[in-house]
């Protein structure tokens, strides 16, 4: 019987344990602090394209377009006959007008 008035002090002593909790003070903003601290680790991971600016993607939409302008003036100054004529050329496509025998 002795064990069993041991348990029963064992059991009385957490009851009393419990009354003696008391509510804790805590920051109206510990849970977005916790959050954050907790998120901030998969935010970091997304340095992927972060060099890539909006001052960079200015610089290179200029550069793409200025570079179409450039294209497109010189596709207008050739005429399409000119670049036939001279790729048929430099791969030896261009027709001859001499007759052969076998023609």
């Amino acid at each position: 019987m002795k064990t069993n008035k041991n348990i029963q002090d064992k059991i009385d002593a957490v009851f009393d344990s419990v009354n003696h909790i008391e509510e804790v003070k805590v920051s109206p903003f510990f849970k977005d602090k916790t959050l954050d601290r907790l998120f901030v680790k998969k935010e970091e991971k997304q340095k992927l394209w972060s060099w890539f600016t909006p001052q960079l993607q200015l610089a290179t939409l200029a550069c793409v377009i200025i570079l179409n302008v450039f294209a497109f003036t010189k596709i207008k100054e050739s005429t399409y006959n000119e670049n036939l004529n001279q790729f048929a050329e430099s791969y030896g496509l261009s027709t001859t007008t001499e007759t052969t025998i076998f023609n």
